[in-house]
């Protein structure tokens, strides 16, 4: 009976720190109503999925406790003792990770959401000084009436107060209207045009000492003449949420892109950003959360491409993340689903992918030209497999095959000469998961020599791939043109701690993240250009640079800033930065 009893105490403290976690949830989620028929459903999840496993947890600890004192425990079913001791630990790690994610996810949250988890965070280190206040007063005696209900009113105020400080739903912004342009003003055909390539998780860490050996010749160029530039990127540091920051010049709270998949408790309403710092992840792995991937219509705020077509500029864009379905433009656009369609898929649907759909069949055409180089062919003649099943596996299982598609693409289509060209490369992302481990053996200590020699030049051959489509595109910059290279974030080694739990999950090869997010960078290149380092940029710059550099105002409502020091002075002399009060949505 009394091992019942350490029970019971141990599923309450269980409750409780799983009541935090249900407000830190509805915290980083104001969308979310507080009905009863939302935060049941959302508290009976987490408290199932967190609460019975802390249970555990708090139950292991008092049998272990009972293991080593010399005083055997005999608590009763609600005991202030050893209650005020569970909850102090739950209420320090509640704080702890109110407090995190908070740090975290500042920069993406409004003020309103920031203020609102400041003052939870407070609530809950408040009650967890309580618990211990409680505790320290009851070492070595039973507690009493008064301190009971201390204890429980501190319990219940400790879940509540964080929960009703989010305060009542705020409703997303509506959804962005589609373009309305389709033609471009003849005025306006002999102006400055724009390259911009876009990576996925290339690093400055890899490119620079390559650059210094001399290995990558056509980017050393760009160091030499260009402008080279960190990149500041957002959290969670996924394709989707981070591309619509760059899209919009708006951060994620804004454009409504918070994560890359929207999440949903027994079909309930959405749930965009799950928290940092506690496996939320494992919620979905395991079932206890349903998740769909974000499309077109999650975007709230109004892209670069619909805001160039209004203005008649001609563009053409080619797997932007959150293009499927396509939208109508003044150019063309390709999504980022079109290179997962089948054969079959492609010739019966492939029209829904592209815009306009008149361009399928000399898409399909492209698709037959060899890709040269070939990322698919590098890989595998390596004798390295395939990277599939890393983090971005459910939005993208084939990246390097789209880095394939997407250059073949690029080749045949470049030749329409839209004033603004963009084509994402994910690949990189996904071999530097895999093969950093093998590129940079001394971070791991786990690396053989002969896996060393087989797979060490994977990710720096790749990198080479890289250099050739940049080298490519320089020498078709003209006297107006401007090239970006761009990588939205970086890659760094896997923590000793992350790598044993990928070792859990069963990924013991992932060896590169990038969910600390380290920054991208910008390497610009071009007559325009002005040579040079100059500070750190952010991802909701580019829009508003490329606005300027294109002519056009830029949105006051925008959360970037228009970096006119890419620019040589003789460029930005008479061409001060315009503005107007928003491009609406």
């Amino acid at each position: 009976m009394r091992y019942l009893r350490m029970l019971s105490n141990s599923v309450i403290a269980g409750g409780v720190a799983s009541g935090y976690l249900t407000a830190l949830v509805l915290h980083l989620n104001p969308s979310v109503s507080l009905d009863p028929g939302t935060l049941l459903p959302l508290a009976l999840v987490l408290g199932v999925a967190y609460g019975a496993n802390l249970a555990v947890l708090f139950y292991a600890l008092i049998v272990l406790r009972q293991i080593l004192a010399v005083e055997v425990l005999s608590p009763g079913w609600l005991s202030v003792r050893l209650l005020s001791w569970l909850c102090t630990i739950a209420a320090a790690t509640g704080a702890g990770l109110m407090w995190l994610n908070l740090r975290s996810f500042g920069d993406v949250l409004d003020p309103i959401t920031r203020n609102r988890m400041g003052l939870a965070a407070g609530a809950i280190s408040a009650a967890g000084l309580v618990f211990l206040g409680v505790g320290l007063a009851h070492l070595g005696r039973r507690g009493g009436r008064t301190s009971a209900t201390l204890l429980s009113v501190t319990m219940v105020l400790s879940v509540a107060v964080p929960i009703v400080a989010r305060g009542p739903a705020r409703l997303p912004p509506l959804a962005a209207r589609p373009s309305t342009a389709i033609a471009e003003p003849e005025a306006s055909r002999a102006q400055a045009n724009v390259t911009l390539l876009m990576f996925d998780g290339a690093t400055l860490d890899m490119i620079s000492p390559a650059v210094a050996a001399g290995r990558l010749p056509n980017l050393g160029r760009i160091f030499d003449q260009g402008a080279v530039l960190h990149l500041a990127t957002l959290r969670p540091t996924q394709a989707e949420p981070v591309w619509s920051a760059v899209a919009t010049g708006r951060l994620p709270m804004v454009n409504g892109v918070r994560s890359a998949e929207v999440y949903r408790v027994f079909g309930g309403p959405p749930i965009q950003l799950l928290p940092d710092y506690c496996l939320a992840q494992a919620l979905v792995t395991f079932g206890f959360l349903t998740s769909e991937a974000q499309t077109a219509a999650n975007l709230m705020a109004r892209p670069i491409w619909s805001i160039l077509s209004d203005h008649g500029v001609s563009v053409g864009v080619i797997g932007w993340p959150l293009t499927q379905p396509p939208p109508p433009v003044n150019g063309f656009m390709v999504s980022d689903g079109f290179h997962r369609l089948s054969e079959t898929e492609m010739a019966y649907g492939g029209g829904s992918a592209i815009w306009p759909p008149e361009l399928l069949a000399e898409m399909r055409a492209a698709l037959l030209t060899p890709a040269a180089p070939d990322p698919v062919a590098l890989v595998a003649n390596m004798g390295a497999p395939q990277p599939v099943n890393d983090y971005d596996a459910r939005q993208d299982p084939t990246p390097v095959v789209g880095d394939r598609v997407h250059l073949q693409l690029l080749t045949a289509l470049e030749s329409l000469a839209p004033r603004f060209l963009a084509a994402r490369f994910p690949g990189i992302d996904a071999v530097g998961h895999f093969f950093l481990r093998f590129a940079d053996p001394s971070a791991f200590g786990d690396v053989s020599e002969s896996e060393r020699e087989r797979y060490g030049r994977v990710l720096d051959q790749y990198y080479g791939f890289i250099d050739t489509l940049v080298g490519r595109e320089m020498d078709r910059v003209g006297p107006d043109g401007l090239l970006l290279v761009v990588s939205a974030f970086g890659m760094e080694p896997l923590s000793p701690g992350k790598r044993v739990l990928e070792m859990i999950a069963g990924n013991p090869r992932i060896s590169g993240t990038h969910e600390r997010a380290p920054d991208g960078f910008v390497l610009a290149f071009g007559p325009p250009v002005a040579a040079g380092r100059p500070p750190r940029a952010s991802v909701v710059d580019l829009a508003p640079t490329l606005l300027y550099f294109l002519g056009l105002p830029v949105g006051r409502d925008m959360d970037g800033f228009a970096r006119i020091d890419l620019f040589k002075p003789d460029f930005t002399r008479n061409k001060p930065v315009t503005y107007i009060p928003t491009y609406g949505r």
